[in-house]
């Protein structure tokens, strides 16, 4: 008995149950609305969620643990992926995804998807730009691209060099990559692949077409991980995660807390003011209160701002 892909029936009952979605083309608005209604922010003119530029910024100081813990409370089990090849491995990526999914090339959808994209929908050269046109500033370019290597990259130095000028972030990629050498010179390029190959994608539906792309800006899988349009994409130590858009808040808040509850604590414990297991269990009073001290008296040498740790303090009781 063949098995059947329940995931390949859904994504054409939707497509079917909704015409405005079409291959390879940006999802509808509306369905971009449904997608992400837990979102309650601003949005691009497409419908994508548009996470504010201050907590991007206050993100780039998050570690995957934290995160994580975060998204794991709240039942998002599937949003971490790690083993990749990096470009820049010691800086840390964050930016909003704009996703792309690819398939193996197969010449009748490729012709049909050209056809539409050229004719119809005004896009220009090969599908493997179309999602690039559409990048804006802090966005992150998500692709799925099936782990494809031989005859498989899509992204060299050229395209490389395009991403990093309309986005100024990098790439998380599911795929090979070729030119090397030339995407790490573009420096700021910090990207996450997952194999390297001197070879290079055709997709013209007329030679030997290697992938097609057949959805912009829909839900993606990324190796284990689900990561839809507008996510937060934190990318750092070798791993990424994708933070939905109405939940990067309080990673961010999370984080900041933890933050400055272990500087404090280890604080103490060089002081030998508290022991151990006084500072690894639950707080009592006694160290609350002087948490609460410490940061008043310290919230102008915090790594974190004056008003952030204001609104800490403003939830305390002590």
């Amino acid at each position: 008995m063949k098995k059947i892909n329940y995931l390949a029936l859904l994504y054409l009952g939707a497509i079917m149950l909704c015409p405005k979605i079409g291959l390879s083309q940006q999802i509808s608005k509306d369905y971009m609305l449904l997608l992400t209604r837990e979102w309650k922010g601003e949005r691009f003119d497409d419908g994508r969620p548009k996470v504010s530029d201050d907590i991007l910024n206050r993100m780039k100081l998050v570690t995957l643990e934290e995160a994580w813990a975060v998204l794991r409370n709240h039942n998002y089990k599937q949003q971490f992926e790690g083993n990749w090849q990096l470009i820049n491995p010691d800086s840390v990526m964050v930016g909003r995804a704009l996703t792309a999914t690819f398939m193996p090339g197969r010449p009748d959808i490729q012709k049909a998807i050209d056809d539409k994209g050229h004719n119809k929908d005004g896009r220009v050269q090969s599908q493997n730009s179309w999602p690039i046109d559409l990048l804006q500033k802090r966005d992150v370019y998500v692709a799925d691209q099936f782990g494809a290597y031989k005859d498989g990259p899509t992204i060299g130095d050229n395209l490389g060099n395009s991403i990093y000028a309309k986005s100024g972030n990098g790439i998380v990629y599911d795929g090979a990559i070729r030119d090397i050498g030339g995407l790490k010179d573009i420096g700021g390029f910090t990207s996450f692949f997952r194999s390297y190959h001197p070879s290079h994608h055709l997709n013209n539906a007329e030679k030997a077409l290697n992938t097609t792309l057949v959805a912009i800006n829909h839900p993606t899988r990324i190796g284990e991980a689900t990561c839809m349009p507008g996510d937060v994409v934190l990318g750092r130590d070798g791993g990424v995660v994708f933070i939905p858009p109405h939940l990067a808040e309080e990673v961010v808040k999370v984080s900041e807390v933890v933050r400055l509850r272990d500087m404090f604590g280890h604080q103490r414990l060089r002081e030998q003011r508290y022991t151990p297991g006084e500072v690894d269990m639950r707080w009592s009073d006694v160290i609350e209160k002087d948490f609460s001290g410490w940061l008043n008296e310290h919230i102008n040498d915090l790594p974190v701002s004056r008003e952030q740790v204001q609104e800490i303090l403003s939830k305390r009781t002590w």
